[in-house]
């Protein structure tokens, strides 16, 4: 059994708030509660995914005199402020920004710590991903990246280290050697334990030298295990939080085990943070398709309409490796697949496909959505999933080794490298529709896509050309989120000659061949949002609590009776049970059917 967060709420915090350390977003308010009347309407400014140079943002008054803000009076210090009290709007609103002028640019700085930086997510993705953001000048002229971790490094061990995973994949331009020499030049390093405060209140030192008594804004990139999380987050907000501008910190997955452990967690968070202030990261809402998704939907009459019950048969969610956990065993059996891939990966692709026309592209409208379309599920049950696991298997003269052939994997281990489930949404929209997802390692190919079944045609004229088989002849929407990222669209269409013979063919939208530029990594977009503090892109307290109660009650399940994971070949399809989990509900999994474009 896997451990559970065990890492408490330091007894030093018990007299603890926000307002004391995180939380000086809240001195902003106080300073411009009274702004200037010449910033009127005419200044306000959308900073919805506004991808060009990091920014400030600052608190204005809305149309109704209140300022739109996202935390509360006594979590920004102001309980007693009668003009406070006044001014200010219930929690979950977004606030509206402005552009700063040049001087005040330049009186501010940015300062990223990337904590677990001698990890392989730092060095495969995270400094890759601020070189390209430095390299398309989307970040601040003013900022630094400091490298945080237990091991041992020089400022140049550092620069060294990131410098081989750094490349200028974007459009190879002829400057690039000397942006990577302009960028590995504002990387430093400082080494420190964890939960010591005075190994952040060095690395505060040595912010503070960076930042030269400007405005100074700090992001914290936590790139570590999450039994460490709150320990760091006690640290740095007692030791290395701005004084003057705001503080970020963006928490990867997993975020719990369980509901239990998800709660714990955030309690212990929210003891030094804000909401406003945690950003949960999940890089799959980064993908170019994820993205792409609601535009596709909400901005073309042709897929709206069709968007329900009445036309779509099911859904299809699909996510494989090629590969087994090389080198990760001892991480992934912890979790296992479900943990690692469906009830966050996936489950945030439904809830974005499946929620209600947001009022508005602001953050929090679009979580709202996606938070209702969480609620209105049914907790899965055993019956409607299958779990599996791979085992050894030799192929062209090759051996594949098994799952529990992985020497930090325990021989004995039931955890699932594989598991399909059927969701259903309890909403007029989505009533009895089967909302399939299907996530495994070691599979025959490596995609991650969406796929939408609709109905069959009633009264085909042309059902005779189909045979008896009629899903030959449904229509099928997909959306292949990676590798080669495409949208097609599969209809029925007659063959050219004299005869009456039909087709499935694809009207497809490749991206390499629309778009030839290179599309950015997810982490490169959801980095840019945290400066910028858009959060549409993250996800919420009460979401992820939501998308833990899906799930929580089958993993239990699964645990104290010992489920027996059915083994599967390392590079086949996967447990012959996932097909008999579609068929149960009448579909048959789209990725099967070998069309080309796979």
């Amino acid at each position: 059994m896997a451990t559970r967060l065990t890492t408490p709420c330091s007894s030093s915090s018990t007299n603890f708030s926000p307002s004391s350390s995180f939380n000086n977003e809240a001195k902003l308010f106080t300073r411009f509660i009274s702004m200037p009347r010449k910033y009127g309407l005419s200044t306000w400014v959308s900073h919805i995914h506004s991808k060009t140079h990091a920014r400030k943002h600052f608190l204005l008054n809305s149309s109704n005199e209140h300022p739109l803000n996202a935390f509360s009076l006594q979590d920004a210090g102001l309980a007693g402020n009668p003009l406070a009290k006044e001014r200010i709007e219930p929690p979950g609103k977004e606030r509206p920004s402005i552009p700063m002028s040049e001087a005040e640019k330049e009186e501010s700085t940015l300062s990223i710590t990337v904590v677990g930086a001698s990890g392989d997510l730092a060095n495969k993705k995270i400094f890759p991903a601020l070189f390209a953001l430095f390299y398309e000048d989307c970040l601040p002229e003013n900022f630094t990246v400091f490298g945080f971790a237990r091991t041992k490094l020089t400022d140049e061990e550092l620069r060294n280290m990131i410098s081989k995973t750094l490349t200028c994949r974007i459009d190879k331009r002829e400057n690039c050697d000397d942006k990577m020499d302009q960028f590995l030049k504002r990387c430093f390093y400082q080494a420190g334990q964890y939960n010591s405060e005075e190994s952040f209140l060095e690395l505060d030192k040595k912010l503070k030298e960076k930042e030269a008594g400007k405005l100074s804004n700090r992001l914290f990139y936590l790139s570590i295990p999450p039994n460490i999380f709150v320990d760091v987050v006690r640290c740095a907000s007692h030791r290395a939080s701005s004084a003057n501008g705001w503080t970020r910190v963006i928490v990867e997955k997993p975020f719990g085990r369980d509901s239990e452990s998800s709660g714990e967690l955030t309690r212990c968070l929210k003891q030094y943070l804000t909401e406003d202030q945690i950003f949960r990261i999940d890089h799959y809402l980064g993908k170019e398709l994820v993205e792409n998704l609601s535009v596709l939907r909400f901005s073309n009459l042709v897929f709206e309409p069709l968007w329900s019950r009445n036309y779509i048969r099911n859904v299809q969610l699909i996510f494989s490796e090629d590969f087994g956990t090389e080198g990760r065993g001892g991480y992934f059996d912890n979790y296992g697949i479900i943990r690692d891939i469906m009830q966050n990966h996936l489950l945030q692709i439904l809830a974005l496909f499946a929620m209600e026309t947001p009022v508005s592209l602001e953050a929090e409208d679009i979580r709202n959505e996606k938070v209702k379309v969480l609620r209105s599920m049914k907790p899965l049950k055993l019956e409607d999933v299958i779990v599996g696991q791979y085992k050894g298997h030799g192929k062209g003269g090759k051996s594949y080794p098994a799952y529990t052939d992985d020497p930090t994997v325990p021989k004995d281990s039931l955890t699932p490298t594989f598991a399909a489930a059927a969701l259903f949404i309890n909403n007029a929209r989505w009533d009895g529709i089967p909302f399939l997802m299907k996530a495994g390692k070691a599979l025959h190919v490596k995609r991650a896509e969406i796929r939408v079944q609709f109905r069959h045609v009633p009264g085909n004229l042309y059902k005779r050309n189909f045979g008896t088989d009629l899903d030959k002849a449904t229509n099928e929407l997909v959306l292949r989120v990676q590798p080669d990222e495409a949208i097609y669209l599969k209809i029925n269409n007659k063959v050219p000659g004299l005869g009456m013979r039909l087709d499935r063919s694809d009207l497809n939208l490749l991206y390499r061949a629309r778009y030839p530029k290179e599309i950015p990594d997810a982490y490169e977009r959801l980095l840019l949002d945290a400066i910028e503090g858009e959060r549409r892109l993250f996800i919420r307290s009460d979401e992820l609590d939501a998308a833990w109660a899906l799930f929580t009650p089958l993993l239990r399940e699964l645990e104290e009776k010992k489920i027996f994971p059915e083994l599967y070949p390392y590079g086949s399809r996967g447990p012959v049970g996932a097909h008999y989990l579609a068929a149960k509900h009448n579909v048959r999994w789209g990725d099967l059917s070998g069309e080309i474009y796979e």
